[in-house]
This record gives structure tokens, C-alpha cells and sequence, in this order.
């Protein structure tokens, strides 16, 4: 039996019609979008993230450290510095870490009737530390003997989810002294803090002219020296005194 011409034509018609169906709908598997799945492949497989990115960028320098104000404890913080620096080369943690400071203020030191010029702490219990923030720098600081916590409303040691609190750069600069206020100018010396109101009545304690009385004339806290008016040989005299040599009567 022949077949039929116009059967056969009306077939093909209808297979062509079919495939222009399909291109003119959804695309095939073989055409679907790869890139898309690969994204979502990508976003399963990627590690969880402890802390998340900084809330502001600006907090973070050139070299991707952060500074944070660590909570110690009191009276221990040289012993706690030197700790945390043993600890980060033994753990080889170096490039994760960078300075640790202890804010400090240059006084004068009275004790044994002597000026001595000491270093006396900003904020005692208290320091600061360069570090990039992840989950071994964190363990590292967290597991630190002396160490109560980063300072900051998310600062504590209670959730690794909570991301410490970054000090901003012009905190940073006013503690470490970097501001633009402060380059190329000279540190400024020690002041004696004196507390002797001009015309107070004060007493020799020291020197030739122990037990001596005298008013008070003139301060020079940069120095440490007090100008008193004694009377000698019967007439009142400005003689200069180191400022632990006079009292209050």
C-alpha cells in the first residue's frame, strides 16, 4: 500500500510546528542558566562567617587590622601584654596581630623628696590591641590568662556570633598621640600637678629655711617650683622652692 503524500506533508508540518513551539517557550535543560546554579552551589558550600563584616569600613586600616580596647585585669596589664605576646608566637598568629599598647601619661613622682618623671596608666584595667578579627585571633585573646573581654555593648566572651566593637581612627589617634594636632610637634614635658592656690599660707618642710612661713607668690607647674614670700632679716623676700619643699600649714 503507497502512502500518502499529503499525510507525510501534513506530519512534517506538524513536527515543525512542535519544534517552534519549543524554541519560542521555556528554555530547554540543556539551555538553562548555569551560572545561576553554580551561584547557589557557591553559597552552600561557603563556610559560615563567626564575625561579621565591620558595621563601618573605616575602621579598618590599609593592612586589614582593627584596633579594640580589651578589658584586663587591674594592676596586671604589663603581665597580661607580655602573656598575649608569648602566646601569639607560639601560636604563630603574628601576621593576625599588631601592637598592643597600654595608654600612659607622663607624671611627676614626689616620693623621697625627689622629682622623678614616671609613666603612670591612662586607664588602669584597660588596653589597646591591633589585631584582624577571626576566629583564631578571637580564641587566642578569649583563652588569655587576665583577659575579662572586649569593651563594647557586643564585646563580650559569651557569644562568638558578637562582633567586639572597633575603636574609630580619631580615637585611635587622640590614645597613641598620632593626630594631626600632634605631628611635628615636640611631646610636651611632664607638668607637675600643684595644688597651691595663689596667697596660701604654706611652711618650709626642707632646706635652709626650714619651718619658715611664707605666702605663696607664684607657681611654675613645668618646672615644679614655688615662689614664696618669707620674710628674711626682716623684710619679705620671693624665694624659689621646689614644690616638695613647701606644705599647708
Amino acid at each position: 500500500m503507497s502512502a500518502d503524500p499529503a499525510a507525510g506533508a501534513s506530519d512534517s508540518d506538524a513536527a515543525d510546528e512542535a519544534v517552534a513551539d519549543a524554541g519560542d517557550g521555556e528554555v530547554t535543560s540543556e539551555e538553562a542558566p548555569r551560572e545561576e546554579a553554580s551561584d547557589d552551589s557557591d553559597e552552600e558550600s561557603a563556610p559560615a562567617r563567626k564575625f561579621p563584616a565591620p558595621e563601618e569600613e573605616s575602621t579598618v586600616d590599609e593592612h586589614g587590622y582593627e584596633w579594640f580596647v580589651l578589658k584586663v585585669t587591674s594592676n596586671r596589664e604589663k603581665t597580661v601584654k607580655k602573656s598575649l605576646e608569648k602566646r601569639i608566637r607560639r601560636e604563630g598568629l603574628e601576621e593576625d596581630f599588631g601592637e598592643i599598647v597600654i595608654p600612659t601619661q607622663k607624671v611627676v613622682d614626689p616620693k623621697g623628696g625627689k622629682k622623678r618623671v614616671i609613666e603612670q596608666k591612662l586607664f588602669p584595667g584597660y588596653m589597646m590591641i591591633q589585631m584582624k578579627l577571626n576566629d583564631d585571633s578571637w580564641y587566642l585573646v578569649r583563652d588569655t590568662t587576665g583577659v575579662g573581654g572586649f569593651t563594647g555593648s557586643s564585646g563580650s566572651f559569651t557569644s562568638a556570633d558578637d562582633r567586639p566593637a572597633a575603636m574609630r581612627p580619631d580615637e585611635v589617634a587622640r590614645m597613641l598621640g598620632t593626630g594631626e594636632e600632634a605631628e611635628g610637634e615636640e611631646a610636651e614635658p611632664a607638668k607637675v600637678q600643684i595644688d597651691l592656690p595663689i596667697g596660701e599660707t604654706v611652711k618650709i618642710k626642707e632646706g635652709p629655711f626650714e619651718t619658715f612661713e611664707g605666702t605663696v607668690e607664684a607657681i611654675d607647674e613645668l618646672h615644679g617650683k614655688v615662689t614664696v614670700l618669707i620674710e628674711i632679716f626682716g623684710s619679705p623676700r620671693p624665694t624659689e622652692f621646689e614644690y616638695w619643699q613647701v606644705e599647708k600649714v
